[in-house]
C-alpha cells in the first residue's frame, strides 16, 4: 500500500493543512509546533501502531510556553540539539517498519531540567509573597 496519501490525509485531518510535498517539514512548514506536534505524534503512533521507544522529542519540536526565566540561564533540551525535520514521507515509511527509525547524532542532555526547576522556584516564591501580602492586607 502507498501510505503517503494516508499520511497526508491524517495530517490534514489533524492540522487543517494538506502537505502537497512528501518532504514537507511538519513542524516548520505546516506550523504543527509545541504541544500540537507532540499530540500529533502520539495520535500517529497509536493509530498506526508505531514503536516509539527510540523517539527523542527534543530533536523534532519545541515546547509550549517556550520563553521562561529558567531558559535564560539553562537551555531547554530542544535548544541544545539541531532540529531534525519529520516529514510525511518519514511517517509513511515508519508505518511499513512499525518503528520510528531515526539515527540521532550523539548528544548529551542533562537528566534534570534546571530551567524548569528555576521556574518552579520563582513561581513558589511569587505565590508565597502573594500569600503574605494578602494576609497582611486582611490583618490590617
Amino acid at each position: 500500500m502507498n501510505w503517503i496519501n494516508e499520511i497526508r490525509n491524517f495530517l490534514e485531518d489533524y492540522s487543517g493543512v494538506y502537505p502537497d510535498n512528501k518532504d514537507t517539514d511538519i513542524f516548520k512548514d505546516m506550523g504543527v509546533t509545541g504541544d500540537d506536534f507532540h499530540e500529533m505524534i502520539e495520535k500517529y503512533s497509536k493509530k498506526y501502531h508505531i514503536d516509539m521507544s527510540d523517539y527523542k522529542w527534543y530533536f523534532h519540536a519545541d515546547e509550549e510556553g517556550q520563553s521562561s526565566i529558567g531558559s535564560i540561564f539553562f537551555k531547554p533540551p530542544y535548544e541544545r540539539v539541531q532540529r531534525i525535520a519529520v516529514t510525511p514521507q518519514m511517517l509513511a515509511d515508519f508505518i511499513v517498519t512499525k518503528k520510528l527509525e531515526i539515527e540521532y547524532p550523539e548528544h548529551e542532555i542533562p537528566k534534570q531540567r534546571t530551567d524548569l526547576t528555576i521556574n518552579a522556584i520563582i513561581l513558589t516564591l511569587f505565590l508565597i509573597g502573594l500569600g503574605v501580602w494578602i494576609i497582611m492586607k486582611i490583618v490590617k
